[in-house]
């Protein structure tokens, strides 16, 4: 077995050193470890020679070929003896290997074209909102000059989708937000001895901001990541080329029963959402301070304001508006393959719940003088 095993002899010469081959240089030998090991590190050493021979090699196979191939650097070393079979096996390596793509550099250079790369990107994707957005309010004015034409069925079918089929998981998680909000406090406002501030704080909290946050995080992750996907099918199976053809308005047909669902569905489910967390609250409330339902009913009216509420429902409406804008933005930008339709949809969640969190961020500071 050891005349076998792959070597390599160095021999010196008149015109220099030459590496010479010898062994079995196929898959079988090849897949031991300390040979293959050892074998790595004398063509390393080697690998710098500009004279070989293989016409002693007792077989080579293309992964052996292939093993000589790379140590060259994928390129004919200065002189070669090989026997004809293995010159026809060498050159079909060196035929069907690929180019070695070459080092990045990454220095300021490149990370200021990386930097410029992301800024031209982000650039994009506000131009092409903004089409969006001025394509819908051109859609609007068409659906109020003919409603009895607009896309109703669609609209009906979405607002189903979207609104009541998401009632049992957004109740689902208010309810449990409600209840750990509830105990947090509890521990807090017992060290003062102020158990009936809990209906303030937490009435506050949730119908102001905590209720339509949450319903457009899980909105955003449910819903919005399937108008990205829908449209991004739409667009792998060639049936946004095919409406195209047809002359069929895609933002008439797609966007606008979306955009007008989520508007009209969010405030919906953000009521319920904050009805569900406030149920939970106040089952906690009642468990860990003894504050009664009764009582926490009667209270919350004098401790929240009902301008609170108005607010809350405008920003769920702006909320769904931005929803379904992103989802159907990512979704028409999708190429026709399953790897664009998989970033899509991950971008569209994430850019999303983004644009929620920014847009309450500047409802907070807008109407911070209203309803507190």
């Amino acid at each position: 077995m050891a005349d076998h095993q792959p070597r390599i002899n160095r021999l010196s010469l008149a015109q220099g050193a030459a590496a010479v081959l010898q062994g079995q240089w196929t898959a079988a030998q090849l897949a031991e470890p300390k040979a293959w090991k050892d074998l790595q590190a004398v063509l390393q050493d080697r690998a710098a020679l500009q004279a070989w021979d293989l016409r002693q090699i007792q077989r080579l196979d293309h992964t052996g070929a292939q093993l000589l191939w790379n140590s060259w650097g994928r390129r004919w070393p200065g002189q070669l003896e090989t026997l004809p079979a293995q010159r026809a096996m060498l050159e079909r390596v060196a035929r069907y290997t690929v180019a070695m793509p070459p080092r990045e550099h990454h220095g300021p250079v490149y990370l200021w074209q990386r930097l410029g790369g992301q800024v031209l990107l982000v650039l994009g994707h506000l131009q092409g909102m903004l089409r969006l957005v001025g394509q819908l309010a051109l859609d609007l004015l068409r659906l109020l000059r003919a409603p009895r034409l607009g896309p109703w069925r669609d609209f009906s079918g979405h607002l189903y989708r979207i609104g009541a089929t998401a009632l049992p998981i957004t109740a689902l998680v208010g309810f449990l937000i409600g209840v750990v909000l509830a105990y947090l406090m509890a521990q807090q406002l017992q060290l003062f001895g102020a158990d009936p501030y809990i209906v303030n704080l937490l009435g506050i909290s949730v119908i102001r901001e905590l209720g339509p946050v949450l319903a457009a995080i899980l909105i955003a992750g449910r819903s919005g990541s399937a108008i990205t996907a829908q449209i991004g099918v739409m667009r792998v199976t060639e049936e946004l080329d095919a409406m195209r053809v047809l002359g069929i308005a895609r933002g008439y047909r797609l966007v606008l029963p979306r955009v007008l669902a989520l508007a009209l569905a969010m405030p919906l489910v953000s009521v319920w959402t904050t009805l569900a967390a406030l149920l939970g609250g106040m089952i906690a409330a009642d468990l860990t301070m003894g504050v009664s339902p009764a009582y926490f009913l009667l209270a919350l009216p004098d401790s929240v304001q009902a301008s609170n509420l108005g607010l809350a429902t405008a920003k769920s409406m702006v909320f769904g508006v931005f929803i379904a804008l992103v989802g159907c933005h990512f979704g028409l930008r999708v190429k026709p393959n399953t790897e664009s339709l998989g970033q899509g949809t991950t971008a569209s969640v994430v850019v999303s719940i983004t644009a929620v969190i920014l847009v309450d961020a500047l409802f907070a500071v807008v109407f911070r003088n209203i309803g507190i």
